[in-house]
């Protein structure tokens, strides 16, 4: 029998790499003008091939809650659709990392998105909402020089994990934040 020299470190840096978490390609049309940054999206999110999938995760109430009259949308599809048709997209900070779990606190070994690159292909983009302090410390991190001509907002995290502001505490900072972003008037239900 023939031995394949490359098959046991293949093996071993799988092991070792199954924790690796990738993110998604970005959410964004040539009319986009405002990013919500996450982190990283959740195991949830992983294994649904979607933004902000976790059922207790608020993020999408709170759209629905702002941008559209509390009308929930059903399906995933019309849920990006209504991001994309008030200027917004949605990106995450890393591209890649090791993490056991959905908390942000278990990040190690980030790898970040290219953002210059998203921004010289999207320059419509001048403002970035960072959902959560691990968003923001990420892309400060690898981006600071980026944020140069654009405006910003750090706002508390949609994650049930960060439970020191309430429903309606989140949806007044992040409806102040799409009313900055969008120069609309977003009614406050």
């Amino acid at each position: 029998m023939t031995k394949t020299p490359w098959l046991l470190p293949r093996i071993r840096a799988t092991q070792t790499a199954s924790n690796v978490r990738r993110s998604f390609a970005p959410l964004l049309n040539r009319h986009t003008h405002t990013l919500i940054i996450g982190s990283m999206p959740g195991e949830a999110s992983l294994r649904a091939k979607q933004y902000y999938a976790y059922p207790r995760n608020q993020f999408w109430p709170l759209m629905h809650d702002i941008l559209n009259n509390g009308q929930p949308c059903f399906t995933y599809q019309d849920k990006c659709g209504l991001l994309l048709t008030h200027g917004l997209g949605l990106w995450d900070s890393l591209q890649t990392c090791q993490r056991t779990g959905s908390l942000d606190s278990h990040i190690q070994t980030p790898v970040p998105n290219d953002f210059p690159f998203l921004f010289r292909q999207y320059p419509a983009i001048r403002t970035l909402l960072f959902n959560g302090q691990a968003a923001w410390r990420y892309f400060y991190k690898f981006f600071d020089k980026e944020l140069a001509g654009k405006q910003y907002r750090v706002l508390p995290s949609t994650s049930p994990a960060h439970a020191s502001l309430n429903y309606l505490q989140k949806k007044r900072l992040w409806q102040q934040a799409l009313k900055f972003a969008c120069e609309t008037d977003v009614e406050l239900l």
